[in-house]
């Protein structure tokens, strides 16, 4: 059996087993230092929550990498796009959220 990238009919691509196991890999060890950092209290709370927000901003990118196979390959433009536009959508949607929460807090507050 060969173990390199292989395509199905559609022309996307699947991993090897060692990009399996490295995705693996990185995702229990990015993993372990979140829990380390939460466990240990390596660091005081105002440095914990963006050591953590930028560990899991490494493992969303980790499980693109290695399981979701985005990359800037010709074959995946569509499936960068298609998730860039996901992002996006989700972003103006959260914070257009806790944009409108805020005001009305602001403005319910004042009476």
């Amino acid at each position: 059996m060969d173990h390199s990238n292989t395509h199905d009919s559609a022309g996307a691509s699947h991993g090897s087993y060692k990009s399996y196991i490295l995705g693996f890999i990185f995702s229990v060890i990015l993993t372990a230092l979140s829990f380390g950092v939460v466990v240990g209290q390596v660091f005081p709370a105002s440095t914990a929550v963006p050591a953590l927000a930028i560990l899991a901003l490494v493992q969303v990118l980790v499980h693109l990498t290695f399981f979701l196979h985005m990359n800037a390959s010709s074959e995946q433009r569509w499936n960068v796009v298609a998730f860039t536009f996901t992002i996006l959508t989700a972003a103006i949607v959260v914070g257009g959220s806790l944009w409108i929460m805020h005001n009305v807090s602001v403005n319910m507050m004042s009476r």
